[in-house]
Order: C-alpha cells, then sequence, then structure tokens
C-alpha cells in the first residue's frame, strides 16, 4: 500500500511540477520545478524512496534509450554521423578520462576508479532538459539533431565506462587489454541482441497480424516490452543492455517503415509513448529532488570523506567538475570544428566562437546522470560499504542542477542573433512526396472503382464516388506539383486554408459538446464525431 502511494505521489507532483512551469514566467526548464517539487516532498512528507539500483536502472533507462533511438531521424543521424561520433564515443572517452582524474587530484580521499565511475555518469548529456530549455528559446534544427544523436549514443558508451569503472572498484584491478576486448563483446554483443530480438519479435508480429489480423492493444504492449526483453536479453549474456535497448529503438524506425501497424494504433501507441517518456523523466527529477533533503542532512559526514570539515567545501566541488566538464567539452567542440573546416579546405576560417560556446552550454546533465550515479553498488564483495558512494551521488546531483541553470541562462543569450549556416530546405522533397502519393491514390481508386462497380447496376454512383475523391488527390497534385511557377502563393493560400479549416473544426466541435449538455446528441455518436474531428485537426495543425 505505501508502494502504490509512493507512486501516485510522485506522478502528481509530475503533474503539478509541469502546471508550475508553464505559469512561472522565467524561462527555467521542467526538470528544476521537479527537483524542487521532489525537494518539498522530501522535507515535508514522511515518504521515503529506497530504489536497488539495478531494479532503479531496468525500471527507467530502457524505455527512454529505446524511445530516443526510436524516433531520431535517421536521415538527419547518419547525415552528422562524424559529428555525432565524434561527441558521443570521443568526447565521452576524452571526459571520462580528463575529469576522472581532475576528480581523483582534486579529492584524493575518493578512490580513483570511483572517481572514474562518478566522471563516467556525468560525462552524458541529456537531451530532454535541453528540449525543455528549447520550447522558450528556439534551437537551431541541425545543432539540436546533433545534441539529440549525441545523448542517444553518449548515454550508451558513458554507461559502459561505468560499467567498467565500478568492476575495477570493486576487484581492485584493471586490464587495459581486457578491457578493451571486454568493451568489443559488451558493445557488439548488445547491439546484435537489440537488433535480433526488435527485428525476431515484429517478423512474429507481422506473422500473427497477417493471418489472423491485428489487435491494436497488443501492438502497443508489444512495443513496451522489446526495451525490457532487449535489456534482459543482452544483461543475461553479460552484454551491454544500455545498447540493446539503443539499438532496439534504432531497429524499431527501420521495422516501422513496412507500414503494416494500422493508423490508429499508431496514434494510440505515440500518445501512450509519449505518457511514459513524460512520467518518466518526471519521475527521476522529482526523486533526484526527493533525495536532495537526505543527502544534505548528511552533509557534514560527506566533507569529512574528502578531508575536510567545512560543507561549502562540497559546493567548491561542484562547481569545479562543472567547470572542468565545461572546458573540455568547449576545447572538443572546438577542435572538432576546425578539423571539419580543416578537411573542407576552410584551414583559414575559425569557428564561430558563439557556436562553440552554444554548442558547450548545451551539454545538459539530467535523468541519464541520477539514473547511472544511482547504480553504484551499496557494498563491496567483502561487505563493506562502498567508498565515496554518498559523495558521488551528491556531486553528482549537484552536477544536474548546476548544468541545469546555467544552461538555462547561458544558451538564450548565446543563441540571441547567432547567425548559422542556412539550413538545407526539405520543401521540394515534400511537395514531390506529396504528388508521388497522390498519383498512386488516383492509381488504386480507379483500380478499386472498377473492381467495385464490375456486374453492379448503378455503377455510375461508383464513378461519382470515385471522381470526388480522385478531384481531392488531382487538386493537392496541382498544389504541390514541384513544377508551378507560382509556389509562394500556393503556399499562403494553404496556410490561410488550414486556418481556416481548424477554425471551422473548432466551431464544429464546439457545436457538439453544447448539443451534449443540452441533451440533443447521445454521447456515443458524440464521441464518434469527435475523433473524426481530432483526427483532421491533426492532420492540419502537423
Amino acid at each position: 500500500m505505501e508502494t502504490i502511494t509512493i507512486v501516485l505521489v510522485l506522478l502528481l507532483a509530475v503533474i503539478v511540477s509541469g502546471v508550475i512551469s508553464r505559469i512561472v514566467p522565467i524561462p527555467l526548464p521542467r526538470p528544476l520545478f521537479q527537483i524542487a517539487l521532489g525537494a518539498m516532498i522530501g522535507l515535508v512528507a514522511d515518504l521515503r524512496v529506497t530504489l536497488d539500483p539495478e531494479i532503479f536502472f531496468l525500471l527507467f533507462l530502457p524505455p527512454l534509450l529505446f524511445l530516443d533511438g526510436w524516433r531520431i531521424p535517421p536521415d538527419e543521424l547518419f547525415k552528422d554521423g562524424k559529428a555525432v561520433l565524434e561527441l558521443a564515443l570521443g568526447l565521452v572517452l576524452f571526459t571520462v578520462v580528463g575529469m576522472g582524474l581532475f576528480i581523483h587530484w582534486m579529492i584524493p580521499s575518493m578512490p580513483i576508479a570511483v572517481a572514474f565511475a562518478l566522471a563516467a555518469v556525468v560525462s552524458p548529456t541529456d537531451p530532454i532538459a535541453v528540449s525543455a530549455i528549447a520550447q522558450r528559446v528556439p534551437i537551431p534544427k541541425r545543432m539540436m539533431h546533433i545534441l539529440e544523436g549525441e545523448s542517444l549514443l553518449n548515454d550508451a558508451s558513458g554507461l559502459v565506462c561505468l560499467r567498467f569503472a565500478i568492476a575495477a572498484a570493486l576487484t581492485g584491478a584493471f586490464s587495459v587489454q581486457a578491457a578493451a576486448l571486454n568493451f568489443l563483446w559488451v558493445a557488439l554483443g548488445g547491439i546484435a541482441v537489440g537488433v535480433g530480438v526488435t527485428w525476431g519479435v515484429s517478423r512474429a508480429k507481422r506473422w500473427v497480424t497477417r493471418r489472423y489480423g491485428e489487435d491494436g492493444g497488443a501492438q502497443i504492449l508489444i512495443s513496451l516490452l522489446i526495451p525490457f526483453g532487449s535489456y534482459l536479453v543482452a544483461e543475461h549474456v553479460h552484454c551491454s543492455g544500455i545498447l540493446a535497448a539503443v539499438a532496439a529503438g534504432l531497429t524499431m524506425g527501420f521495422v516501422e517503415t513496412s507500414g503494416e501497424v494500422a493508423a490508429t494504433t499508431r496514434m494510440r501507441r505515440n500518445s501512450v509513448w509519449d505518457t511514459i517518456q513524460f512520467a518518466a523523466n518526471g519521475i527521476i527529477f522529482v526523486l533526484l529532488g526527493e533525495q536532495l533533503p537526505i543527502i544534505l542532512s548528511g552533509a557534514a559526514e560527506i566533507v569529512r570523506t574528502t578531508g575536510h570539515h567545512e560543507t561549502w567545501w562540497l559546493a567548491i566541488y561542484v562547481l569545479a567538475i562543472n567547470l572542468g566538464l565545461a572546458a573540455l567539452r568547449f576545447i572538443w567542440v572546438w577542435v572538432s570544428f576546425r578539423w571539419t573546416l580543416f578537411r573542407a579546405g576552410e584551414w583559414k576560417q575559425q569557428p564561430n566562437w558563439r557556436a562553440v560556446a552554444a554548442m558547450s552550454f548545451a551539454g545538459v546533465r539530467g535523468a541519464i546522470t541520477l539514473a547511472g550515479v544511482m547504480t553504484l553498488p551499496l557494498a563491496m564483495a567483502d561487505g563493506s560499504p562502498f567508498p565515496a558512494r554518498d559523495l558521488a551521488i551528491f556531486l553528482a546531483m549537484g552536477v544536474i542542477i548546476v548544468s541545469l541553470i546555467t544552461a538555462s541562462i547561458g544558451l538564450p543569450l548565446l543563441l540571441r542573433g547567432l547567425k548559422l549556416p542556412a539550413e538545407p530546405s526539405h520543401l521540394a522533397a515534400e511537395d514531390a512526396a506529396r504528388v508521388a502519393a497522390a498519383r498512386a491514390a488516383i492509381e488504386a481508386v480507379e483500380r478499386a472503382e472498377h473492381a467495385m462497380a464490375e456486374g453492379q447496376a448503378d455503377a455510375d454512383f461508383y464513378v461519382a464516388a470515385a471522381a470526388r475523391v480522385m478531384d481531392m488527390y488531382r487538386d493537392r497534385i496541382e498544389r504541390h506539383d514541384i513544377d508551378t511557377p507560382d509556389q509562394p502563393s500556393f503556399r499562403e493560400i494553404e496556410r490561410i486554408e488550414r486556418e481556416l479549416r481548424l477554425a471551422g473544426l473548432k466551431a464544429e466541435r464546439t457545436e457538439l459538446f453544447r448539443m451534449v449538455r443540452r441533451r440533443e446528441l447521445g454521447s456515443e455518436i458524440a464521441r464518434k464525431l469527435v475523433r473524426e474531428l481530432d483526427l483532421l485537426e491533426v492532420r492540419y495543425a502537423a
């Protein structure tokens, strides 16, 4: 009963934090409000959440990483693949080594393996927090795609590094050769498991659907189980469950191109996944805030592990780690941009320092960092407490909070008036796709009309109905034909028409609800009509 109450309180806190973030005029990301609300719950309510690290990892990370991989645009990911890999792999290793040595130098009492573990958990960035900032200060699309791709892959690389650091802390031994070979097995095996599980489940699902029809609820449930199945299978064979979840998400994106899932199932499934993403990310930050009073209450004891007695040393360490992370990221992005310009033959041109600084400030830490640091073992193999675990958790929490605050303040200032190369327009490709789809639809309607009218006495009805449907598609071709000379006027007409259609749909829905309130229309018929209007509104508002 107590566990259920805690879950309900956490979900309510996620909802309330979302409302507060929209009410408060200060442009702060939602995670900060969730952390603050969680801290208030921890201070006022008698709720104490103690999660086993392995359960915490299994519960939150697979679905979030799977969804990131599923929804990231593959073409955008591959277009900037080199930049993404440089940030997701090279920068992570650079950060783990640099920050691991820096943390151990700054806090000698923290064992070097634990310092590397802390560096590994603070190396991944969090796209959810950046997206929350971007809601009020638009981030250029290409920069956002690079940040999304980086966060998708650096989650896996950072957490794999964490796994080796924890193993070194528990065993007291570390072999570079053995770690390299183990890394290959862990990485390649995890990717293979994620691809294999998703592909196998999709083939089996397709076979059942073709023979026995589609069950929308089952389809949604299968999509929810795939990331957990991939994670558990990979961990069972001692591979990376994190990489398995990421690979499963990427594979799901390719599998879905078959287009065999019903439209209504896709819409319902997207709604379910949006809710899970919102709830899971929110709960993680609320839990972070809920843990803060406990961690702060033990600050005096924690600071003694550093060899000091004043608690303000903890704030100095948090700020120093954030400055170190920002400096390493700035250096890496600057060198990466310079190398890109050098390869493009523009070696005399200097990178735009504001763009480099914006990329550095956008390296916000969040849910993955918290999830990773919470997986630090509670005890060593001999039963003794894991060294400096509370200190590592406190520093990781501090890094998350400070990075969120600095990004919410610094990123808008850096992006304001920043001139970046123009994004390539996709309007021509979009128009060509609409025209091709409309032509295919006209051919299909003609074939269906002939098949349906064959042998019917009232064949003229089928011809008239087909003509009305094909006229709609011919109108689309005229509007979007890439050879049309006056494209701007057509697009302006289309925009005005869309706004008028949305106004009409809103009026229709209002009238239907008025009729229901006056008992002039039954609720079942009203639900059907409102759903039709909702589907049309989604189409025109997209």
